[in-house]
């Protein structure tokens, strides 16, 4: 069970296909009309849909009908429980695991959970309650007395067969290597502060730039590249993120949960720029897991138009050896065996 974005979604998908390649069958649980709806067919994975969507900052109508909706979500969770017949269900986050984990607990069926965030949804927080496992991306994001496991997030195998970054890194010379991401979809504020900011730099410090500008925002980001003097090479996404993080001497981009593993796995010094307006600000927690071991800095949105973003860069430019530094660091916390520790434990739960 997983749904609502790419971040629970993606790493959902690397177990399911790691569990897969043993020999489990594997049903998702999803909700209509939704990302996973779309994503997880692709993959080849059996889909079962039900009428739930989320509830925080949808207003006082989505919560007056929570209840009528849920209780059919719940009649058809149940349904696909009792059909498929699970040996064990696990949940990866979003508010299609609320139904499913709960008819999970009341159908007698060992429920798991695996929470990709440094401060835990609301569904999984309160399926922590009755789940026989608790796996945790961070350390300490459930409260004391939850008895969750750290293991990091489920990341891909082109990731973590990234070689050591000292050993990527170290005969480097010439400009730095600069990588902006900002998610699949962009983030319009790094597509507009970067351009401007790495145009007040004197041309001579200026790094080569490869900006994942998202989805219908890369014209006007090539634009606004143009316009300020900066030669970058735009994209709206980029598929081989291995490659890019690879190349990268330095990544700009969100700390999203998946974003922030991804830097540990690959070994590549950050700037974070958490989306303000994530819930119950996870993704400043989330980049506090970087921060705090030095291996990346972290700079508030509402600071990237008052130079702080400037004011990061220009030491990093001009030190290649901090940037293999910060990368050592990164991959000093990278917890790469994620999907092999959630997969197995599904696997120990099936063969009791």
């Amino acid at each position: 069970m997983a749904g609502g974005t790419g971040g629970h979604v993606f790493p959902a998908l690397a177990v399911a296909e790691a569990l897969r390649e043993r020999g489990v069958f594997v049903s998702w649980l999803g909700s209509r009309d939704s990302f996973e709806s779309r994503v997880v067919p692709e993959h080849g994975f059996d889909i079962h849909l039900i009428d739930i969507k989320g509830l925080r900052g949808k207003g006082l109508m989505r919560w007056l009908i929570a209840p009528f909706k849920l209780t059919t979500a719940l009649f058809q969770a149940r349904g696909v429980l009792k059909t498929r017949k699970p040996q064990v269900v696990l949940g990866m986050g979003g508010f299609v695991a609320g139904p499913g984990g709960l008819m999970a607990k009341l159908l007698g069926i060992p429920l798991v959970i695996h929470e990709q965030n440094a401060v835990p949804g609301m569904t999984n927080n309160w399926l922590a309650k009755f789940a026989v496992r608790v796996f945790e991306a961070f350390p300490n994001s459930f409260a004391q007395g939850t008895g969750a496991v750290a293991c990091g997030n489920p990341v891909r195998r082109d990731i973590v067969a990234l070689d050591n970054p000292e050993l990527r890194m170290r005969d480097r010379q010439g400009p730095v290597r600069l990588l902006v991401i900002g998610g699949s979809l962009g983030a319009q504020a790094l597509n507009e502060a970067v351009p401007t900011i790495i145009a007040g730099m004197d041309a001579i410090k200026r790094p080569v730039i490869r900006h994942q500008a998202g989805r219908d925002k890369a014209d006007a980001t090539r634009a606004a590249y143009s316009a300020a003097g900066v030669d970058a090479e735009v994209t709206p996404f980029i598929k081989d993120m291995a490659e890019a993080y690879g190349w990268a001497d330095l990544v700009i981009c969100r700390s999203g949960a998946l974003t922030v593993s991804e830097l540990a796995a690959a070994g590549v010094g950050s700037l974070l720029v958490p989306y303000p307006y994530a819930v119950d600000d996870h993704q400043t927690k989330n980049a506090g897991y970087l921060v705090n071991v030095n291996a990346a800095k972290l700079v508030p949105q509402s600071e990237l138009e008052q130079k702080g973003l400037s004011d990061e860069l220009l030491p990093l430019f001009e030190d290649r050896e901090q940037l293999i530094q910060m990368a050592a660091k990164a991959r000093s916390v990278s917890m790469p065996d994620a999907t092999k520790c959630v997969a197995d434990y599904c696997e120990e739960i099936m063969a009791r």
